[in-house]
């Protein structure tokens, strides 16, 4: 439960209908089964005690007696347990009878919550039994003990703030206005729903979209517990289809036509951080609810949780190839429809580009040439120049002389060599002290051959640093850090490969795709010193950190406001087996530090497209002071026992 992660279940049981000990006993079979497996919160199906499918039955008093002692007796099964359980049964009160929801935790019924929306359309007939549920809560006599009966209740978690559970009964979701949206406006982190819904052909599609959507309109947890095998099957079959949602995403869901147990970790944290972020995630008022209390007794500090859902080492990529294609074509298209209006507001024919033969310039050129065909205007006004200097490699200016002819841009080459030794001399700079003043001389004094050429060509700089390297500040000041459109500026480095992997899949030109596959096999640097036997000295993953690290970084903290604790405790679980722990921490450390200490460079970065949910656009995502100490951040992660 540290972190906001708590463990969750939804459960179908094998009942009998209208056997309710039978039914009692598998439900407490499976509480055992939950509380063996550290699940703190379980949802059963809708009228389970009973089954669903009892017809004239729940009229009967020996039906409706027999379930009110076996939710007792569950009640007292939970004594020492820390599992809070969600059970379905019918209930009488004051001469009506409610399909209802009980909420049990301890030894304790902690609340009864009926159901409002009551379908009686095509196979459904439950008004012919049931009655509508209140919103404002009363209470109904259990056991000589006044229980809160009504929909608005509220259950708090007392060992953990960010876990409030609320309820909704199967075809409360279905209807325009859901009694969740108030509970979650309450404050609801988890909506819970018992549910009995039968199976007919391309139903489990639209349920499982409706909890999807549902769960991500609410930004909350959401369990939905179906009924399944046991029931009748006289006109209908159920399939025991559970599913938990959280905030959009389904992490877990059952194969139809099998009772099962599915559990998974719902972390209730972050959805407390994203309703932050949000403001149009207005907050109600708890006036109408009833808040009921409730505690585990077994804990008495929160534990780390081990966790079993899948936590994706590359946020920013999806794992599968048709999703990530899709997310590639989305992309470029952005980022070229970005560049298309900036050219037609300008009036402007011909664009710069320092081209160096590695992953960000060659997204940059491709990005580029797309938005020039986009306008119809001849690829010979994308001016691509290659400024070979001390750290050139013969790979990458090959490369890039190769990728301009290819494409049919026009290629300068303009070596800066003598230019930088005579600013060295200018400044009085030893040239073979391989300091960060040669590195940044090189760079600063392309960005100006760049700007003055552009001049020359009445032509515009596109920038080509991507995101991560603008989060970690490794860009020169005044150098590659500034342009005049940078349309990688929202792109992280671990997108821009499979960027440029797709323009390679897709390339229609034999001899282009070549080109981008050795620009990708090529190990990410500035080149800006000396070569050693004509390879790369410099590669960028040994001075600053893997990407795939700092992007993974960079998500959770952007995203979501993760503390250090949490985004490394999630690291471990996602780079498991790749990073030891004590590299994992030596990275965020070093990522903490420059992205606090480097805020400056982006405080004045380049207009350019917002391509996913995380930028550093001060204008935009990042409006964060420049002088902002790294302090409690730093200190958090030096407290951190490997």
């Amino acid at each position: 439960m540290k972190y906001g992660f708590v463990k969750v279940a939804a459960a179908t049981p094998k009942i009998q209908v209208a056997r309710c000990n039978y039914n009692a006993d598998r439900i407490m079979e499976l509480i055992d089964q939950a509380e063996t497996e550290q699940i703190k919160v379980l949802a059963f199906p809708e009228l389970c005690i009973t089954g669903y499918t009892c017809g004239e039955l729940f009229l009967q008093d020996t039906l409706l007696n027999s379930a009110k002692e076996q939710l007792i007796r569950i009640v007292k099964h939970t004594k020492g347990m820390d599992i809070l359980a969600v059970i379905g049964l019918p209930l009488t009160r004051e001469g009506k009878l409610y399909n209802v929801a009980a909420v049990i935790q301890n030894g304790e019924l902690l609340g009864l919550v009926p159901k409002k929306h009551l379908p009686n359309y095509s196979e459904f007939y439950e008004t012919r039994h049931f009655n509508p549920g209140k919103e404002t809560p009363v209470t109904i006599k259990i056991e000589d003990r006044e229980v809160p009966f009504g929909i608005n209740l509220l259950f708090q978690c007392k060992n953990m703030n960010s876990l409030v559970v609320a309820v909704e009964i199967c075809e409360d979701l279905w209807v325009p206005m859901p009694p969740s949206i108030g509970h979650a406006m309450a404050g609801a982190t988890l909506i819970i729903n018992p549910s009995a819904s039968d199976e007919t052909t391309g139903k489990d599609i639209y349920r499982s979209e409706l909890i999807k959507s549902q769960s991500a309109r609410l930004v909350c947890g959401y369990i939905y517990a179906d009924a399944g095998e046991g029931e009748s099957t006289t006109d209908l079959v159920f399939a025991g289809h559970n599913l938990i949602a959280e905030n959009g995403i389904l992490l877990k869901q059952t194969k139809r036509f099998t009772n099962e147990l599915i559990s998974t970790e719902l972390d209730t944290g972050k959805l407390l951080n994203e309703r932050r972020r949000m403001s149009t995630f207005t907050p109600g008022t708890q006036e109408e609810y009833v808040v009921i209390e409730y505690s585990y007794p077994k804990i008495t500090s929160l534990p780390e949780i081990s966790l079993t859902r899948f936590v994706d080492k590359s946020p920013f990529v999806p794992s599968a190839k048709g999703d990530r294609d899709r997310r590639c074509e989305e992309i470029s298209n952005i980022q070229a429809f970005g560049l298309k209006k900036r050219l037609e507001h300008t009036g402007l024919k011909h664009t710069v580009i320092g081209l160096s033969g590695g992953l960000d310039s060659t997204l940059a050129l491709l990005v580029t040439c797309r938005a020039f065909d986009l306008l119809g205007l001849d690829r010979k006004g994308i001016v691509a120049v290659t400024m070979p200097c001390f750290g050139t490699t013969d790979r990458t200016y090959n490369n890039a002389v190769s990728l301009a002819n290819h494409l049919g841009t026009t290629l300068k080459e303009i070596p800066i060599g003598e230019a930088v030794m005579l600013h060295f001399k200018d400044i009085g700079h030893d040239s073979n002290k391989y300091d960060i003043t040669y590195e940044n001389s090189q760079a600063r004094e392309r960005t100006q051959v760049l700007m003055d050429t552009a001049n020359l060509y009445h032509g515009l700089v596109i920038g080509t640093g991507d995101m991560s390297e603008l989060a970690l500040g490794w860009a020169t000041y005044n150098g590659d850090h500034m342009s005049m459109y940078g349309v990688n500026a929202s792109v992280p480095k671990t997108l821009v490969r499979y960027l440029v992997s797709y323009f390679a899949e897709t390339a229609e030109e034999e001899n282009l795709k070549h080109v981008l596959l050795d620009v990708l096999d090529t190990p990410v640097s500035p080149e800006l010193l000396p070569p050693v036997e004509g390879e790369i000295s410099q590669k960028t993953e040994d001075i600053v950190g893997p990407y795939e690290l700092h992007d993974f970084f960079l998500y959770y903290i952007m995203r979501f406001g993760f503390t250090p604790s949490k985004i490394y405790h999630l690291a471990r679980v996602a780079f498991d087996g790749d990073y030891d722990n004590e590299i994992i921490l030596k990275w965020l450390k070093t990522f903490y530090r420059r992205f606090f200490s480097q805020q400056f460079k982006r405080s004045c970065l380049p207009d350019g497209p917002k391509v996913g949910s995380v930028a550093v656009s001060p204008r935009g995502d990042l409006r964060m002071p420049s002088d902002a100490s790294a302090a409690l951040w730093l200190e958090e992660l030096e407290r951190i026992q490997i």
